[in-house]
């Protein structure tokens, strides 16, 4: 069983990865609650900066889109884990 840090890695990669796919400008930062970068000491994940948002409440993430680096309009991305399961190729 995963740690609930591993846990909270994994969804926010997740959701870096998703916003880097679906949106010609990459993500430029991850805010999270003052409280939840203090528990899990994160300055940074993935190279991008771990910013304290209060507005934000715990549990929760917010990734930003480098169009929106400026704060006016901040893009919000939740991401929820679902289990994979592998599948075999067709056989046709």
């Amino acid at each position: 069983m995963a740690s609930p840090e591993a846990k909270n890695l994994e969804a926010i990669s997740e959701a870096i990865d998703q916003h880097n796919a679906n949106c010609p400008f990459p993500a430029a930062e991850v805010r999270m609650n003052p409280f939840e970068i203090e528990r899990l000491g994160w300055d940074q994940i993935r190279g991008l900066p771990v910013i304290p948002d209060g507005e934000i409440g715990t549990g929760r993430f917010r990734i930003v889109c480098s169009r929106d680096v400026d704060g006016e309009q901040l893009e919000e991305v939740e991401a929820i884990g679902q289990e994979l399961h592998p599948v075999a190729p067709a056989n046709n």
